[in-house]
């Protein structure tokens, strides 16, 4: 019987020290997201997404419907944000992307700049695979190259598909 206390004790003993140098070894989050983690989510923080913002399911009315060849794919939704995969053949060779900047003003701002127009609204080359427009001075309409086929043409000529109009009097 002492026996048996023994090993109960020596495994009792083992699994103490386990936990403790398991805990002592344990590395503070030096993550460079770690802050912005913590403030986004102490009460009291401001929302990542206002509440004015539009419902994303509003926004695909106004994305092109498929056509040529091509195929418009819905990929994601949420307030404030509507997504489609362009497709070809199977392949995905683009995505649309319609975003209320109502939550972040820094992205509709970066239209002031723009001296062109497509479709009778401001214009951005955004490097060398984005091409955006700002459409009421809020909705941002994107194409964004995921094939090297896809051309900053191909970009500008699907986003006149969109019913920027429409999307304009939401």
């Amino acid at each position: 019987m002492t026996r048996i206390h023994w090993r109960k004790a020596l495994a009792a003993v083992l699994l103490s020290v386990v936990l403790v140098v398991g805990a002592g070894c344990s590395q503070p989050d030096t993550s460079p997201y770690s802050q912005a983690q913590q403030e986004s989510t102490e009460k009291g923080a401001p929302p990542a997404v206002s509440a004015d913002a539009e419902k994303g399911g509003e926004f695909n009315q106004f994305f092109p419907a498929s056509a040529q060849g091509f195929e418009v794919v819905f990929s994601q939704e949420k307030a404030g944000f509507a997504e489609a995969k362009l497709k070809r053949d199977g392949q995905d060779v683009a995505l649309l992307a319609i975003s209320d900047t109502v939550s972040v003003p820094a992205a509709a701002q970066k239209y002031q700049s723009s001296s062109e127009t497509l479709a009778g609204y401001p214009v951005l080359e955004i490097g060398d695979t984005q091409t955006g427009v700002l459409v009421a001075e809020r909705y941002q309409v994107k194409a964004i190259s995921r094939d090297p086929g896809f051309t900053q043409q191909d970009r500008r000529d699907w986003i006149e598909k969109f019913d920027l109009a429409g999307l304009g009097n939401l």
